[in-house]
């Protein structure tokens, strides 16, 4: 069962929330340029350019990707992108909403395991000398969404060094071992929706990975 289905969410409204949330982080990269605020510029731009990423693989990499795929992929940073700005009233999400960085995080770690997910089980399915068991996928998942959590926490740190000895605001903000640990905690919950749900919900792209190569065959 598709998320769609699960949700009772037409395809018509899951392109609708998606181009909506595209067009509130091009609001926010305005904003941000004309506040001159540079996290916000950083944020609304990387996070606008990857709402078109679907669009881009579906285009020139000929990898289908549905309604719900764009609208996971819109979903995971446009949280992340309205989580780094001061909301009247609640301020930034980030810091005062409790939940929103274990949904953020959950969300994009995912997505990590989606990128994974896929392109083992087409390497899979495409290799004759490759065989990976059912449990070896679902560890190989984790353990690939750990490792990219592990060096995202290490980048945040870095960059909260950098803006501390530059001083100048932090475009990422690390809040400390207990956060980061948490952190882990909820990229291993959205790793286990996918390892277990991927097949269902990624189908169709691990098809479109084995024919491209399947094409690369000589």
């Amino acid at each position: 069962m598709r998320v769609r289905d699960l949700l009772h969410i037409s395809e018509r409204r899951q392109r609708q929330a998606a181009r909506g949330m595209q067009l509130f982080l091009a609001s926010m990269l305005v904003a941000g340029l004309l506040l001159r605020n540079a996290g916000v510029i950083i944020n609304a731009s990387i996070g606008l350019f990857v709402t078109f990423l679907p669009g881009i693989l579906e285009r020139d990499a000929g990898i289908p990707m549905d309604a719900g795929l764009t609208l996971w992929i819109s979903a995971a940073v446009f949280l992340h992108a309205v989580g780094t700005i001061t909301i009247p009233g609640v301020g930034k999400p980030y810091a005062n909403v409790w939940w929103w960085d274990h949904v953020t995080h959950t969300l994009s770690a995912s997505l990590v395991a989606g990128v994974g997910y896929a392109t083992t089980r087409a390497v899979d399915i495409h290799s004759d000398s490759v065989s990976l068991p059912p449990r070896f996928q679902f560890v190989f998942i984790l353990l690939f969404v750990l490792a990219f959590g592990v060096l995202w926490e290490v980048i945040e740190f870095g960059i909260g060094l950098a803006a501390a000895y530059t001083g100048t605001p932090g475009v990422l903000t690390q809040y400390g071992l207990e956060d980061s640990m948490l952190d882990l905690v909820f990229d291993t919950v959205g790793a286990i929706v996918v390892a277990i749900y991927g097949s269902t919900q990624l189908g169709e792209v691990v098809d479109a990975l084995t024919e491209r190569l399947a094409e690369t065959r000589p």
